[in-house]
């Protein structure tokens, strides 16, 4: 059945628009324009494309790597829909192979049975450099073995990214990957430039929450922030809770790269979406401290932060105008994993967000059917 609307405002990915007339059925946009319909639902606010986070650990009182289950991964959907997050790469961080075996089976499971904005896996590790582990567990890093690559190489767990470092993984196998149909990300690594710049070249195309838990831009080699600053067909992703990343450094970061290589992540753990104040993560627990996670031994682990959270602190932190901060957390989330969402146009899913003039979250729609409102 069809549904009728007239947006007060509609940012389209690329450009705002006022009093537009669209239709949606069958789960995308089927006109966009010209006369409404009589039944036709006024929405005032904003219309803009939905969310795409492509790091979330968790939400709604699930961790995946706790809950590798499809309840797990629904209870996720529900929470972070709330704000904005029509896309989501449920991801797994380093653990054992066969609880990412297990998450590839829930992953591939919630695609069969349609579990809202669930677009395919991120496994973030274990192929990692242990002196830039973060919170991730040490004694499950291991280099890239058959067993990881069998999963990898699955065509039923949707989208996939894979999140290494290149200095414990060789060129040879970075292409072996990409030829799986996986985006490979550098992160957790204490490479020097060369390094980096190798996996770059042979098809790495982004950097796992820049800056963070990667070796730093020096005088005299770059480092793995100096080349994710300088390679320009490389995605970065920002974590803009205020506590992984200044605002002076995202600004940079905004400077030097391309427009449309900066994405916002999330990095979010079970906490988002939950009245709970901690939870269990390996042999660690992790508390909240207002907004700020961190883990019994001291370090971030993950954040509490949601992605129009993340639209609102890009904009007011770094002056950035809030249709580009919407892209950043849609359109180039969508440009990185080659998919077609993050825009509203006709034939696209009709995956929206309508946010009100505090740039808060009032109703968000998944393939058409709306699943939160305020």
């Amino acid at each position: 059945m069809a549904q009728a609307f007239i947006a007060e405002k509609l940012f389209d990915g690329e450009q705002l628009h006022t009093d537009v007339a669209l239709t949606v059925e069958s789960g995308n946009v089927v006109t966009l324009g010209g006369e409404p319909a009589e039944s036709a639902v006024r929405l005032k606010g904003m219309l803009a494309p939905g969310l795409i986070d492509v790091q979330v650990n968790g939400g709604g009182g699930a961790l995946f790597n706790n809950d590798t289950t499809v309840n797990a991964l629904g209870k996720m959907s529900v929470a972070h829909a709330r704000f904005g997050t029509t896309g989501f790469m449920p991801t797994l961080i380093t653990d054992r192979v066969e609880v990412m075996q297990r998450a590839a089976e829930a992953v591939s499971a919630a695609l069969k049975e349609g579990v809202p904005g669930v677009l395919g896996v991120h496994f973030e590790g274990p192929h990692l450099s242990a002196p830039k582990k973060g919170t991730h567990e040490e004694k499950f890093i291991r280099p890239l073995s058959d067993e990881e690559l069998a999963i990898y190489g699955r065509d039923d767990i949707g989208l996939k990214m894979v999140t290494l470092a290149p200095e414990n993984v060789s060129p040879e196998d970075i292409r072996k990957l990409v030829s799986l149909g996986v985006k490979v990300c550098l992160g957790h690594s204490n490479a020097d430039g060369a390094t980096a710049a190798a996996a770059v070249a042979a098809g790495a195309s982004g950097f796992t929450h820049l800056y963070n838990a990667m070796s730093p831009l020096h005088s005299r080699d770059p480092g793995m922030v100096g080349t994710a600053l300088i390679s320009d067909d490389c995605w970065c992703g920002l974590i803009a809770d205020g506590h992984h990343v200044s605002a002076e450094a995202m600004t940079l970061a905004l400077k030097a790269k391309p427009r449309g290589k900066v994405m916002l992540v999330t990095d979010a753990m079970s906490l988002v979406g939950s009245e709970e104040m901690s939870f269990p993560l390996f042999d660690r627990i992790v508390t909240r401290h207002g907004d700020k996670l961190t883990s019994t031994t001291g370090e971030l682990a993950g954040s509490h932060l949601d992605m129009i959270g993340a639209v609102r602190n890009i904009a007011d932190w770094c002056d950035v105008e809030l249709n580009e901060a919407l892209r950043m957390a849609g359109l180039y989330p969508a440009q990185f994993l080659g998919s077609d969402r993050g825009r509203i146009k006709e034939g696209a899913p009709a995956d929206m967000i309508l946010i009100d003039d505090e740039r808060r979250v009032q109703k968000t729609w998944i393939n058409g059917q709306e699943v939160f409102a305020a």
